[in-house]
């Protein structure tokens, strides 16, 4: 059984604001074994809205709409549900109470605006919102359902873990699980990962599959089963032949960033690092400086001079009392953009040198990823430095 999201609002489209809404119904749908098949944003158009609400439906078992429930004339989404189904919209007084009740609580009077909250497409199933103003509604059909909650995440948030999540899982006799294990790579690229682990990407269950960012990639193995540890066991072996092919690129299996775990090492050996770079504009003090772990294992930054990279690397060392030391170092011409690193310890100064193809806007994060990787390459082999 599938599902669609759809999130409504012009704001949107017209990148005023980010959805972050479909991202967290997604990830709690999976818990009660829903997959999501399709997100989709529309604008404040009643007529718009009405004809993906039914081409979802006719899609998919479980479509929820986020937004468009407020009490302004731009709020379309009752009227365009009713619409979608060929029903009037009806008003519900113990609708209006509550939402009255919800402004004196406030020591406010609700203004005649807010009596549009209280109307729903006919026949729906009113959901008391406790922790807002608008109240929620399901639409039951002959394929499935449509719920419709608000476009706030506190308030969304609230009504998926109380309302939703256990009306479809008994209404749909749901019983399964969606479980995801992340295993975090870097320094390696995603054609080559896939050419290392391709085979697995044309499993069913669980499924394997790549999400590419600045410099890293993270393989993400899912599960669908009856219970969690059913997941896990479905995942168990997959997850030991990623690590098999793609061994010390693996830097994480849960959701950490490289920074973090960069400092984690740092915090396990008892150990401290301070940075100085160029042509990043402060990229990678910006990553590390405001970490909970910065405390105790970083030494700040430093600026860097034009000496030479392993100069720079020891004198900082020296400078900042510091186990270790990093001088990094990005330069782009029209010829060539270069990345250059220079890494001391008490025992030598590790270099490393490489050229960057991309976009000169993602030059910076790109860099900060190669600086991290190569302490992140030294930590790791457990050396005395």
């Amino acid at each position: 059984m599938r599902a669609e999201l759809i999130a409504i609002g012009s704001e949107l489209l017209l990148g005023e604001i980010i959805d972050t809404n479909s991202a967290h119904l997604a990830q709690k749908l999976r818990t009660i074994g829903l997959s999501v098949e399709r997100f989709s944003a529309i604008g404040d158009d009643v007529a718009a809205i009405a004809r993906l609400v039914q081409e979802a439906s006719a899609r998919a078992a479980v479509v929820i709409t986020t937004g468009g429930l407020g009490p302004t004339v731009d709020d379309p989404t009752r009227e365009a549900v009713a619409r979608a189904f060929g029903q009037d919209l009806e008003y519900r007084p113990e609708l209006w109470e509550q939402i009255a009740e919800r402004f004196r609580r406030f020591g406010r009077t609700p203004t005649e605006n807010n009596r549009r909250q209280a109307y729903v497409p006919a026949g729906a199933i009113p959901l008391e919102n406790p922790v807002g103003t608008a109240p929620c509604f399901i639409v039951e059909h002959a394929q499935g359902v449509v719920i419709c909650l608000p476009g706030v995440p506190r308030e969304m948030e609230h009504m998926l873990e109380t309302r939703v999540l256990p009306y479809v899982r008994e209404r749909f006799n749901l019983r399964g699980v969606i479980k995801a294990k992340l295993l975090r790579t870097v320094g390696i690229g995603e054609s080559m990962i896939d050419a290392e682990i391709g085979e697995l990407e044309k499993l069913t269950n669980p499924t394997v599959g790549l999400n590419a960012h600045a410099g890293a990639v993270d393989v993400r193995i899912t599960a669908k089963a009856e219970s969690e540890a059913e997941a896990d066991a479905l995942i168990a072996p997959v997850a030991a032949q990623v690590r098999e092919k793609l061994g010390d690129y693996i830097y994480a299996e849960e959701k950490i960033a490289l920074e973090e775990a960069v400092l984690q090492m740092l915090a396990m050996r008892g150990l401290t690092l301070t940075i100085a770079e160029d042509g990043t504009r402060g990229a990678l003090n910006a990553k590390l400086a405001l970490l909970p772990q910065a405390a105790q294992v970083y030494r700040g930054a430093s600026v860097l001079n034009a000496s030479p990279l392993t100069e720079e690397a020891a004198r900082l060392r020296s400078e900042r009392s510091a186990d270790l030391a990093l001088a990094l170092r990005v330069t782009a011409t029209p010829e060539e953009k270069r990345i250059e690193t220079a890494l001391a310890s008490a025992n030598d100064i590790k270099t490393h040198t490489q050229t960057y193809g991309g976009a000169l806007t993602n030059l910076a994060q790109w860099a900060v990823t190669v600086a991290l990787n190569q302490i992140r390459i030294r930590l790791a082999r457990q050396e005395p430095l």
